[in-house]
């Protein structure tokens, strides 16, 4: 029951119905019970994860979703390949790097080895719950077709079993051990971020520890719509609580994924966002100025599990 009420928390489902006030969703419900967890086996997952691969791609969802990501990524690498300034100032950069026998920089990498990283929150407890499983299944193909390494993603939900951890292990992908809610820096890669259902919070931190231009251009974020949450939340709400996603929605392109009956629990209110360097660097020159950090202190019914900080040394 614990940990059920903590999924509560950590988890922000939004079952789109015309952009109807969000709901939690009955992924909740399938936190692992002790029973559970003591009769399960890393097997019996990975046969179940394999069989939620198969399912995915057999649908029309799959196919649709993919196409889209896909597309995002690509305009994504296009603007980060795209010369910045005028045609002088490319032109010029080019002679200055260059070598006298024109070869290319050595200590410079080709356009195409600027490799994707793919950081995922809020899975949820996938060896018990089929809603899970497929999200899981969903991002282990979209690795394997936009040719991101299982390597170069990390997943973090903090109630992961020690079952879960070991099957995550198995499968390539790195489990991070601290709760970072949601802080990550894009360290000047490209990077997908893979959230579904998570808090509102977890997005407007992600977008606090890349605010700026450069950084955002280099962001995928799939998860919920940040048109939903516009619709859904009081303006005043949107702009106290989560400031950095209400001034960031005007430099966001968003694609909507195809509703499906078979994944209606399971996609709902899922959307792939991407921010244009143009867009964004159209926005007002003080969007930029507010940097705070978000600190939620005036926020009610705070939707993420936050990371307790450490107790003072002597305390037991």
């Amino acid at each position: 029951m614990a940990a059920a009420a903590a999924l509560d928390v950590w988890e922000a489902a939004a079952p789109r119905r015309r952009r109807s006030r969000a709901r939690p969703r009955q992924k909740a419900a399938a936190a692992p019970s002790a029973k559970e967890e003591l009769g399960a086996d890393p097997g019996v997952v990975l046969r179940r994860l394999r069989e939620a691969e198969e399912d995915l791609l057999l649908s029309d969802f799959w196919s649709s979703a993919l196409e889209t990501v896909k597309g995002c990524l690509r305009k994504i690498r296009e603007q980060l390949e795209a010369p910045a300034g005028t045609l002088s100032e490319a032109l010029g950069r080019l002679c200055l790097a260059s070598p006298p026998d024109g070869s290319a920089p050595a200590d410079r990498p080709a356009p195409d080895a600027c490799q994707v990283k793919c950081v995922c929150y809020g899975l949820g407890n996938f060896a018990t719950c089929v809603i899970a499983r497929s999200q899981l299944a969903f991002l282990l193909l979209l690795l394997e077709k936009c040719q991101i390494p299982r390597s170069h993603c990390w997943v973090y939900d903090p109630l992961f079993s020690q079952l879960e951890i070991a099957v995550l292990s198995s499968l390539g992908v790195t489990v991070l051990r601290e709760n970072e809610e949601g802080k990550r820096s894009v360290a000047g890669e490209p990077t997908l971020f893979y959230m579904l259902h998570c808090g509102t919070a977890l997005y407007n931190n992600l977008l606090w520890r890349n605010w700026s231009v450069d950084a955002l251009s280099r962001m995928l974020v799939v998860g919920n719509s940040f048109k939903g949450l516009e619709e859904r939340l009081l303006t005043r709400t949107l702009q106290r609580s989560y400031p950095y996603i209400a001034k960031i929605l005007k430099g966001l392109e968003e694609l909507e994924l195809a509703q499906s009956t078979q994944y209606v629990d399971t996609f709902n209110d899922t959307s792939v966002h991407w921010f244009p360097r143009q867009k964004l660097q159209q926005l007002p020159a003080e969007t930029w100025v507010f940097r705070e950090e978000p600190d939620y202190q005036d926020c009610e019914d705070l939707e993420i599990i936050r990371n307790k900080p450490p107790e003072p040394a002597g305390v037991s």
